[in-house]
């Protein structure tokens, strides 16, 4: 974890709601109350932001707020670790690219403060193209992701239309099949994929929300819910702090009680940033085994004991529906 700590432009400061003094502890934070909150970055590194500073104008795309800025970086087994840059509605992005039709096509989307080298990306590629051959796109909105965390918030439903208006012309274009298609969103992009998969008429196959952002999304109607997709699932590991801990998708996992502090975390940050984590290992092994839990009261002290359900992995054909809890460790492969 690292240790630079970053201070976003602060509102003056309220004696009733102090701001927290130390860096990536989110302890004090109370949901719907607190004012201030630390979110980490793309590289881990936590800022302190302020969830009453006024948003920017999204819509008058002042900086290139918009989702029409979304960047799709293909990678695949021909090309591991150097993209190709696809552009919605440029046939010569896609015919000259590595691009097949005839394989599972796996979209990822970062988080707040993030960009597509941030370090979730291409530990999920990596894991995705060492079990499977299959098309990863990679979406950088950094564009919309950068500044204000409640600037980037109203910026999701845009950037997720543009996803999805992107996917419906590739498909549409180049050949490919929904039931072939996984969106995979942490944070602030779990939402993104949700609004995609809402734009593509609920035809996405899985849609898998990693720790689902939760600051400025109760009761938002653009966040992640389970109609977005044919199989929509949500691991939980900073619920009611930094990710949202109520069950919204179609299966919901709660690792250690889907709670701060997850094994081998100190902080919140890491925390909410275990998610990605978790689901990299388990597409390389899949070897996180859920157990439904009864209530939500049993995911929250992680003492369910009903049927089994997978965490994670990359099955394109992955179904179920409930609630489950489940321990992991507190170093890699978790």
């Amino acid at each position: 974890m690292k240790l630079l700590v970053v201070f976003l432009p602060l509102v003056a400061f309220c004696a009733a709601d102090p701001i927290p003094a130390v860096p990536g502890d989110n302890d004090h934070y109370v949901e719907g109350v607190s004012r201030y909150i630390w979110i980490p970055d793309g590289d881990d590194v936590p800022h302190l932001v302020d969830l009453h500073a006024p948003a920017a104008d999204v819509a008058s795309d002042v900086e290139g707020r918009s989702g029409a800025n979304n960047a799709y970086w293909l990678y695949t087994r021909r090309n591991p670790n150097n993209h190709q840059l696809l552009v919605n509605g440029n046939i010569n992005s896609v015919a000259s690219s590595f691009y097949n039709p005839n394989l599972p096509l796996k979209v990822i989307v970062h988080g707040w403060n993030s960009k597509g080298s941030s370090k979730m990306n291409p530990e999920i590629t990596a894991a995705i193209l060492a079990v499977m051959d299959a098309n990863v796109i990679v979406v950088d909105w950094s564009r919309v992701a950068s500044g204000l965390y409640t600037t980037s918030v109203r910026g999701v439903p845009d950037v997720g239309r543009h996803l999805g208006a992107f996917l419906i012309w590739l498909l549409g274009s180049f050949g490919g099949n929904w039931h072939n298609v996984h969106l995979i969103g942490f944070s602030l992009g779990a939402h993104v994929v949700g609004n995609a998969g809402r734009t593509c008429n609920g035809r996405i196959a899985r849609i898998t929300g990693l720790d689902p952002a939760g600051p400025q999304w109760g009761r938002n109607s653009n966040a992640l819910n389970q109609h977005d997709g044919i199989y929509v699932e949500s691991i939980h590991t900073d619920g009611g702090l930094l990710g949202i801990f109520d069950p919204i998708s179609d299966a919901d996992f709660y690792p250690n009680g889907g709670r701060n502090r997850q094994p081998g975390c100190w902080i919140s940050t890491c925390s909410h940033s275990r998610a990605p984590d978790l689901f990299a290992s388990s597409v390389r092994t899949n070897h996180f085994i859920g157990m439904q839990c009864a209530s939500l009261s049993e995911a929250r002290n992680n003492r369910c004991s009903g049927a089994q359900h997978r965490m994670g992995n990359g099955d394109l054909n992955k179904r179920g529906a409930g609630l489950y809890g489940l321990s992991t460790g507190s170093r890699w492969p978790y």
